[in-house]
This record gives structure tokens, sequence and C-alpha cells, in this order.
């Protein structure tokens, strides 16, 4: 019995030493804007904490009162097609399978901390998207996600690979991205129901987004971005190529992301729909057209 009671305590220290080297073992610090001491200490600890609790209260508040305004009208489809279509299947495989991928390349390299990076959970809320029932929440829920669709469009248009050394890691990094912005968001308005995006007009749902990238941000990412020192989504010190790169970084990056919530979903589901609209266009007159032809040949084998 004393063995055991001291081999215990020995384990169970060893398996937290083991997860929190799976979490962020493997980060190099060396590579600059990756995190590390120097990455930790680029903010005064007074100025991140008046940056925190200022944007942490601000997503709140806005949070709150967003809900409330969409509480009273949220202008949802007031019924669901149940049906589940086998492309909608197919995709969620290949999502879950490239992102069972990106999760192993994580678990290899001991960097399992940067799947709280925004992309990633992206990814998570279209796989529940995928598998989940049409139904009011998934409404809702693909509303919210619908206005972060910016985050994987600037991560393929400035894409971070110096620190991707793995076989395939590179192409995976784009094939994630890709799936998550040109294919799944497209394929679920193109299905329409539950997944219907508002009215130009209405920016409820940007608000209510905007609260919860606040709060997550400045959060929960940045809480774990500090204790481990891994830079998760340049929380800790700003990007070398930064265009805003100084101590206030952070306050920059608050109103150029309520910006593009804003800008880049109306712009994108705009496009998005327009080109759904003329697809269905295209082969309605297709059909159209074969069908008068139909016709015309019945009629001439009727008179023969």
């Amino acid at each position: 019995m004393p063995f055991l009671s001291q081999q215990g305590p020995r384990r169970m220290g060893y398996s937290v030493r083991t997860v929190l080297d799976w979490a962020y073992g493997g980060i190099d610090h060396s590579i600059p804007g990756n995190g590390g001491q120097e990455c930790s200490d680029f903010l005064t600890i007074k100025q991140r904490l008046l940056e925190t609790i200022s944007f942490v209260l601000l997503g709140l508040l806005v949070l709150y009162f967003g809900y409330k305004i969409i509480a009273r009208d949220p202008k949802l489809p007031s019924s669901y097609d149940r049906t589940d279509p086998a492309m909608k299947r197919v995709l969620l495989i290949v999502l879950c399978v490239t992102f069972g991928i990106e999760i192993g390349f994580k678990f290899v390299g001991r960097e399992v901390v940067y799947l709280m990076n925004p992309c990633h959970i992206v990814t998570i809320v279209q796989i529940y998207l995928l598998a989940a029932p049409p139904s009011k929440s998934s409404s809702v829920v693909f509303r919210l996600c619908m206005h972060w669709g910016h985050g994987p469009l600037l991560a393929l248009v400035f894409p971070v690979l110096n620190t991707r050394m793995l076989p395939f890691e590179q192409e995976v990094y784009y094939i994630q991205h890709m799936m998550i912005y040109y294919v799944v968001p497209p394929y679920l308005l193109w299905l329409g129901g539950a997944y219907t995006i508002e009215s130009i007009s209405d920016l409820k749902w940007s608000v209510v987004s905007f609260g919860y990238q606040c709060f997550y941000h400045f959060g929960p990412l940045q809480l774990v971005a500090f204790l481990t020192q891994a830079n998760l989504n340049n929380m800790l010190c700003p990007a070398i190529s930064d265009p805003f790169y100084g101590p206030y970084y952070r306050c920059w990056a608050v109103l150029h992301q309520a910006g593009l919530i804003l800008l880049h979903n109306k712009t994108y589901t705009t496009v998005v729909l327009g080109v759904i609209s003329l697809f269905h266009g295209i082969t309605s007159l297709f059909h159209k057209r074969a069908k008068v032809h139909g016709k015309a040949e019945y009629s001439n084998g009727k008179l023969e």
C-alpha cells in the first residue's frame, strides 16, 4: 500500500506533464511572433488588463443587448426540411477527415493548444451544422458562423506556414481553409431552409457575432495564450507583418475586425446568393427548353 500511495501522485504528475507537453511543448519560441517570454512581455500587465476588462465588458454588453433585440423578432424560418441529402453527408465526412488529420498534426508537433484558434472553431461549428438536423438552433448557429468567414479568407490570403514542417501539413492547411470558406457555407446557403441568412439591412446578427468575437479573444483565448506563452491569434504580440504593429495593435484589431465582420458577411452572402440565383436561372431555362423540345417531338410523332 505505501508503494501504491507513492506511485499514485507520481503517475498523476507524469500524466499532467505529458498532457501539457502535448498542448504546447513543441512550440518554437525562436520564431518571431510565435510566442515565448519576449512575446508575452510585448504589452505591459497594466495595458493588458485594461484592454482585457474593456473589451470583455464590451463583448458581454453587445451580446446582452444584441440577444434582447433578436429575441423580439429573430426572423428565423418557420418550418424545417428534415431530409438529409447525400452531399451533406459527403461534405461532413471530408471535413471530419481533414480536421482529424489536422488534429493529428497538432499532437505530433505537440501544439494542440493551437486548436483554439478561430479557424479551427469555425471548422468545429461547420461540422456541427453538417451533422445536426435542420432546426432553430442550427439556424442561429449558421447565421453567427457566417459572420466569422473573414478569418478563413485572411488565412488564405496571408497564410502562416513557417511552422508547418511535417509532410502534407501545408496542403492540409489549404484544404481545410478552402473547405470552410469556398465549399461548406455556399452549399448550406444553396440548401436554404434552416440555412438562410438575414436581410442585408439587418445588422443584429453582425453585432452579436462581434460580441462573441470580443469575448472569446480577450477572455478564454488570451488566458490560455498567456498561461502557455503561445501567441494564439496574436493575442500576446502582433505578427511581424501587422500594419498596425505597436502597443495599440489590439485596439486597432477590434476596430478593423468589427468592420470586417459586417462588410465581409454582407458582401460574401450577396455574391454567393447571386451565383446560386444565376445557377438556378440557367438550369430552369434549360429545363424549359428541354420541355418545349420534348413536347414538339411528341406532337410531331402524333402527326406522323
